[in-house]
């Protein structure tokens, strides 16, 4: 199963590794990852898989959350499924 991660905020030191280390602690695997930087913001979108997953998806999501608020970014993560009925026109 697969789910999409985006990160949204002011740029800062370690943001990458933070959220990948995080991840890696509950067994789930980075597919494919494209970040950028515009002026002083950072934007991060992961497709991960999360059939390994040590928790589910919902407390990952919740885990996620707390991620964010901790390291003044906002993180959040829904199956890919429901990612793809938003976008889909």
């Amino acid at each position: 199963m697969r789910a999409v991660l985006t990160v949204i905020g002011k740029d800062n030191y370690g943001i990458i590794a933070k959220v990948s280390t995080f991840l890696a602690e509950r067994n789930v695997n980075i597919l494919d990852i494209s970040q950028t930087v515009l002026d002083e913001y950072f934007a991060m979108l992961m497709l991960v898989d999360i059939s390994g997953s040590s928790v589910p998806l919902s407390e990952l999501a919740t885990e996620c959350t707390s991620l964010g608020k901790g390291i003044g970014m906002s993180i959040h993560v829904q199956h890919e499924e429901i990612f793809n009925a938003m976008h889909s026109v």
